[in-house]
């Protein structure tokens, strides 16, 4: 007797035997679907997620994971969803390519980035509801996080198309892991204002702050970030991590006006996570 196959929009059962073959059948009239065909009809069902009907004949977003600096930190998941979508939209293309051609991932590359999105974002929506499959990856980390990728997400979300996260690194969890701070509470910042009034007026904000602090900052503006943060807080204790999980890789755990002569003295490289 075949089973029925209850996620189906139409009512389907699923014969048991060699050919693995999908009996559809609607009121007396019944059709054997080659298992060849299988995969597309299971992308044309309905599923029921959150409340709401979506169908699966639109495509599926993939937020994709990659490595912080060692290209050993990828998941077997993230190489196969990489290989099998459509299409990757990456923030810095010929940053990816070198990633991609490491696991010989051979999909097709467009960039996604901050110059771009106000244009790119419609036209990567309107290909999932085509039904495209489309992964979004960045720089480096996990997408969404202080980078673009945020936007594409919510679009996705508005047009109820299927948003399906790939986890894997991402540099504010390593940093804080291995700080040495309290890690049961804490609170991410991002990057603060290239403006120094505006920096200061958000460090001050921070200031009765009970939780651990997390802040991206960059390597030309580090030296000034570090100048207003003892301004505002005094001579604290930080640390520093950067070029994390690379062969450079630097965690510096000391009083700001320390880590200012040291920087100030030692040109900075790569991106910088702040925390206190």
């Amino acid at each position: 007797m075949p089973i029925p196959y209850t996620h189906l929009h139409l009512p389907v059962f699923v014969k048991h035997g060699r050919d693995c073959a999908l009996h559809l059948c609607k009121e007396r009239d019944c059709f054997v679907v080659p298992p060849l065909l299988v995969a597309r009809l299971l992308a044309m069902t309905i599923w029921v997620s959150g409340g709401k009907i979506m169908s699966m004949d639109k495509g599926t977003l993939y937020i994709v994971s990659t490595p912080i600096g060692n290209l050993e930190d990828i998941t077997l998941r993230a190489i196969h969803i990489l290989k099998e979508v459509d299409l990757i939209a990456a923030e810095d293309t010929r940053k990816s390519k070198i990633l991609l051609g490491n696991y010989n991932i051979q999909t097709p590359l467009t960039s996604y980035h901050s110059y771009n999105i106000a244009h790119k974002t419609g036209g990567l929506v309107g290909e999932i509801l085509q039904g495209k499959n489309i992964a979004i990856i960045s720089d480096s980390g996990t997408p969404g996080i202080s980078d673009p990728g945020s936007l594409l997400i919510s679009e996705c979300i508005k047009k109820d198309i299927p948003v399906v996260a790939i986890p894997g690194p991402t540099a504010l969890i390593t940093a804080l892991t291995v700080s040495g701070k309290p890690t049961h509470k804490f609170v991410f910042e991002g990057f603060l204002s290239n403006k120094s009034a505006r920096r200061k007026k958000q460090l001050e904000a921070l200031k009765q702050e009970e939780r651990t602090v997390i802040i991206y900052e960059s390597p030309h503006r580090i030296i000034k970030f570090l100048e207003d943060f003892i301004e505002v807080f005094g001579d604290r204790e930080l640390v520093i991590a950067r070029e994390l999980t690379k062969k450079f890789e630097e965690i510096k755990r000391s009083k700001a006006s320390l880590l200012l002569e040291h920087f100030s003295t030692n040109k900075p490289r790569g991106e910088f996570i702040v925390i206190f």
